[in-house]
């Protein structure tokens, strides 16, 4: 990444920006004996192959005038010629659902989702969603994959989510999050007292009898979370937690693993624990608390127009801070 900048500070480097114009490119030498698609996929790094390949057989790549097959080697020195299309890609219908936008421009937007958003369409949420909701406010967004939403969080966890405007942007930071170059810091709070930070290096899957839910599973794919003590109180830990892989569930399923269950977490928390000697205040919060106190605060990425580094962060809601609250006012009658 390059060197960091705050919003509406911008300093623009040298970087190509990415084109969703007609493009007319000659094979550079250097590519000669390799196959058609590869070669497009070191020409067009802005698109993914697989998009290529489809724009090549669909007839919106032509070599020299005229159809190539993927396959087909370059010997370099060839006219290509490429004319993005944008196709639709998702099936949502928009409604004017409020988004609470943090950033905007013309590649991409971040939005700071609240509790019980819904982030796609599915089985019982056929619409008000997020996704719903990004249509109405940019209706070019049917013509990127998901969008554009580039990773999601789960219904009740709150926070900030990065979404694709454009294709070469999707295309982009896609590649930035397969890569581990997008940071995601996040706040949470859990059962117990924790004495310190450290890593949770555990792979998780789908859970072998509850299909919704996800469980550390030796065959699973690789999940990574760190975390810092922020402050402890009398039975809980306020914690911040960074995420290096972003699997289903990751940081729900890795603190209940560790018997350090999320507050409020109604699908790995178990049953309500009230700690001995809990005030009133505690007890009710505690009980009023019905989602998992978990919030994605800081999010950190390279552009991908201007190559600088963009970090935004938003603080947790209301509900998450007047937990905080009542859990410090709890600490000091300990």
């Amino acid at each position: 990444m390059a060197g960091a900048f705050k919003v509406g500070e911008y300093t623009v480097n040298s970087r190509p920006v990415m084109n969703s114009e007609r493009q007319i490119l000659a094979v550079p030498e250097e590519l000669a004996g390799l196959r058609l698609d590869q070669a497009l996929a070191r020409m067009f790094p802005e698109y993914s192959r697989s998009r290529l390949k489809e724009w090549l057989l669909a007839g919106a790549i032509i070599v020299d005038g005229g159809p190539r097959r993927p396959r087909d080697a370059v010997a370099g020195g060839e006219t290509v010629t490429l004319e993005p299309r944008a196709e639709a890609e998702v099936r949502a219908a928009p409604e004017p659902i409020r988004l609470d936008v943090v950033y905007e421009d013309d590649d991409l937007l971040v939005v700071n989702k609240g509790a019980g958003l819904v982030v796609h369409p599915g089985a019982g949420n056929p619409g008000g969603t997020l996704m719903n909701g990004l249509l109405h406010h940019a209706p070019k967004l049917e013509e990127v994959p998901r969008a554009g939403i580039i990773h999601r969080i789960d219904k009740d966890t709150t926070g900030l989510l990065l979404v694709a405007k454009t294709l070469t942007a999707h295309t982009a930071l896609v590649r930035q999050l397969a890569d581990r170059e997008i940071s995601r810091n996040y706040l949470a709070v859990c059962y117990g007292v924790l004495t310190g930070g450290g890593t949770i290096d555990q792979p998780i899957g789908r859970h072998p009898v509850d299909r919704k839910r996800m469980s550390i599973q030796q065959d699973g794919k690789p999940a990574v979370t760190h975390y810092k003590v922020i402050e402890r109180f009398r039975a809980f830990t306020y914690i911040s937690v960074q995420l290096e892989t972003g699997r289903t569930h990751q940081i729900r399923v890795h603190f209940a693993w560790r018997r350090h269950a999320l507050v409020g977490d109604p699908a790995y928390g178990g049953r309500l624990a009230l700690p001995k000697g809990a005030s009133e205040p505690v007890i009710d919060r505690l009980r009023g608390f019905k989602r998992q106190a978990l919030h994605a605060t800081r999010l950190a990425f390279e552009h991908p127009s201007s190559g600088e580094v963009l970090a935004l962060e938003v603080p947790p809601p209301e509900d998450f801070q007047a937990l905080l609250t009542v859990l410090r006012e709890d600490a000091k009658n300990e």
